[in-house]
């Protein structure tokens, strides 16, 4: 997963306007990107709380949740970006969370 640059595209709602991208030089920081993204939301829904905690279902449902999203993955073999879906997301972001509870 090292060194793969990664473009996560989302769409948070309906209106087109919305879309944007966010780009990471691995896999691994395009996963905690994707976590920062939700514990912000979750700090400006809950400001008054300090220590905010979520569990995997949280996360799933902020993903499912957006209108849109999917990741362009660099294939150095192919010189070119390998498109994966949201379910792909949510599996990588439940195998990171899990490498970092370990």
């Amino acid at each position: 997963m090292a060194n793969r640059h990664t473009i996560i595209l989302m769409q948070t709602s309906q209106n087109r306007a919305t879309r944007t991208f966010m780009d990471y030089e691995s896999i691994t920081q395009a996963m905690d990107g994707i976590c920062a993204l939700y514990e912000r939301k979750l700090k400006e829904l809950n400001p008054a709380i300090r220590n905010l905690s979520y569990d995997i279902a949280d996360l799933y449902n902020f993903i499912d949740g957006l209108a849109d999203m999917s990741a362009l993955v660099y294939d150095s073999s192919i010189h070119a970006y390998l498109p994966h879906d949201r379910q792909w997301i949510k599996q990588k972001t439940f195998q990171h969370l899990k490498k970092l509870a370990h």
